[in-house]
Parts: structure tokens; sequence; C-alpha cells
């Protein structure tokens, strides 16, 4: 057997191949992403919908947002000082530029942009400050196509490659980056999305004379499915659901609880109201939306860019909010596809050390047989 090789994205060097997804409405905040960096994997901040803490006057809005994610990320660097700490930021948000600058001036180690694909410098920063920070810049895709994109628009404009990809697949919980007819029938195996993107990307890194390290998430719960992924060519793993029953996440009990009662065929697929498929536990607030029952929905500032949230049947984001805050009457549990084999809420660190121990006895049996 081999020991598990550490995830390096460029001078960072993370323990273990894991980096912990970063789930929102204020689900994974500092106190998950630090205790997830001090057991050696990457912890990940959820900058979207940061300020809704619900004691919070002026809580929706870009102020409380900004004042948010600086708080988390600083709390955060206080509780693991020695960790990798990262955000994972939507560009679908309408203060994206803002947040992406704050994890710039703060100093993170890492930020993934998802939800759009990042093509160009986003306004609040310079294209010197794009190219030279210290900040690892990882877009999260879904496609090698993508991937390919990406890199040629960053060659030609800029002159340098991401740092990392994280490849999302269909089975991930949360908005997804696949059409929801996509969905429904035969869905392209993770796997040979990361051998696609590692053929895409080739090109480039012979270029630059550097890695892009490729990260998998979506349907990656066990260590035994790290090791299938990772033997397929994965570099690492980004895993949330796992995480989300921990006592180090964020999220109230009650949303906690939601997973460990979850059973396989209460994991759904939504038609969020903006416009992007999604995947969650199902509950009555989620099947009374699909009678077609409309939730006021009171908005001070339009936070998603293509959300109409004078026509949306409900806010996504105070539905996400109040479920993080235990109050699953009045929203739902984004979750991924193995969400209801949660059994229990432990540490972090039991949860890591069960994940390599998982992938160790995969790996036992593989060289056995062979």
């Amino acid at each position: 057997m081999n020991d598990i090789k550490a995830l390096k994205i460029g001078n960072l060097t993370a323990k273990w191949p894991i980096i912990q997804g970063g789930m929102g409405v204020r689900v994974s905040l500092s106190g998950l992403a630090a205790a997830v960096a001090n057991q050696g994997g990457i912890g990940i901040i959820s900058s979207v919908g940061i300020g809704m803490a619900s004691n919070r006057k002026g809580r929706m809005s870009k102020e409380a947002n900004k004042t948010g994610f600086i708080r988390e990320i600083r709390k955060a660097r206080e509780l693991s000082p020695k960790g990798i700490i990262g955000a994972n930021i939507m560009m679908a948000i309408t203060d994206f530029d803002d947040m992406f600058k704050i994890a710039l001036d703060e100093k993170l180690d890492v930020v993934i942009v998802g939800a759009g694909l990042l093509l160009k410098v986003p306004e609040t920063v310079t294209e010197e400050e794009f190219v030279s920070t210290s900040v690892k810049i990882i877009p999260k895709i879904s496609s090698a196509r993508a991937a390919a994109l990406i890199c040629k628009v960053w060659d030609e404009k800029y002159k340098r490659i991401p740092d990392a990809f994280v490849i999302e697949g269909a089975l991930a919980g949360g908005h997804l980056g696949f059409k929801k007819s996509e969905l429904e029938r035969d869905i392209k195996p993770l796997a040979d999305i990361v051998k696609e993107t590692r053929q895409s990307v080739a090109l480039y890194e012979q270029k630059y004379g550097r890695p892009m390290p490729l990260i998998a998430g979506g349907g990656i719960y066990s260590g035994a499915d790290m090791f299938d992924i990772m033997e397929a060519g994965a570099d690492g793993v980004k895993m949330g659901t796992r995480f989300v029953t921990t006592h180090e996440c964020d999220a109230d009990i009650k949303f906690k609880e939601a997973y460990l009662n979850a059973k396989e065929e209460d994991i759904t697929i939504i038609q969020s109201p903006v416009g992007l498929p999604g995947r969650a536990i199902e509950n009555e607030y989620i099947r009374s939306v699909n009678r077609g029952e409309k939730k006021p929905v009171n908005c001070s500032w339009q936070c998603l860019k293509t959300c109409n949230y004078k026509e949306v049947p409900y806010c996504i984001a105070e539905a996400l909010s109040n479920a993080a805050d235990g109050n699953l009457d009045e929203g739902f549990a984004f979750a991924g596809s193995m969400a209801y084999k949660a059994e229990r809420i432990q540490t972090v660190k039991e949860t890591i050390n069960e994940l390599i121990e998982e992938f160790y006895l995969a790996e036992s049996k593989v060289y056995a047989i062979i």
C-alpha cells in the first residue's frame, strides 16, 4: 500500500487531500473551516449570504456580507493559525467583486470561484493583483470544456493559469452546474470528467511548467469514494455533505438532524427560483412550493444576479438562512446525493480519521486482488 499523497497547490501543502466544501447559507463558516484546517485538510468558508445572521439589523445587505466575511475569515485564522483556510465565492452573487477583493486583501490561502466561469478580472482588483496574488485562485467547473476555456482565456489575457480546478459532478448538493434535464437522464461519471479535464489542461501545464491539481467533488462521501476518484486521476477531493454532521459545523443541530433523518428517496432535485437546479432534502416547505404556494418575498436588495425577486415564489437566501438557524418549517437543507448515509454527529477529527481508514481499507482490497 502507498501513503495518501498530500495535496499540493503551488507552495501550499495540505497533509490530507481533502477540501471541505463551502456550504451556504451559513453552514460552513469559521468553526467548520478552522476545524478541518486544524486536522490537515483545507477549510472553506462559504461567503454567500454570510451577513444573514438572524439577530443582525440590516442583515440582507452588501455591507452586512462584507462585515460578516471579514469577521469569519479573521476568526478562522485565530482558530487555525497554521491551517489552510479558503473561501467559496459564487459569481452569481451581486457582490462577487467585493467578496473577491476581500479574499485577496485578507490574504486567504485559497479562493474557489463557482456558479459561473471566471473569464475576466473582477472590477475591484487590478490585473496585476489578479496575476501576482499569493491567494490560490481555483475555478469550480463541471466539464473539461469549461476548464480548457478558462485556461485559454487566462493564458491569452493574463499570461497565467489557474492554481487548480475543482471539478464538481452532478451528484453534488446545492446549486448545480448542470441543466435539470441532464440530471434526469444518465449522469456522466465524475471519473470521466476528471480524466477528460486532465487531458484538456495538459498543454497549459506543460507551457507553464507546473501542475494544476484537480480536486473532485459531488457524490464523494466515504474514504472508498475518495480512493476510487483519486485512482481515476484526481489529486484530491472536495467533500461538503460528510462534514455537515460534525459538531463543528456552523449550522443548527436541527439542520444536521435533517441529514440524520433523511432517507435516500428524500434527496430530491428542485428548481431554484434563481434559475438553477439544486439538490436538497425534501420537506414540507419544498412540497408546499411544488404545490404552487408562494412565500412572501420582501427583498431589500437583489443578492443573486439571476433572481427576479418580484416574481419568484420564495426567497431562496431566506429559506436557506432559516434552515441554517434550525427553522426548517420556513426553509430547507441543501444536501449532496449521499446525505442519507449520515448516521451520527461526531467531531471533524473523528470524521477525517474515518475517511483515512476507509481509504486505506479500499486500497488494501484492491491490492489484495492484484
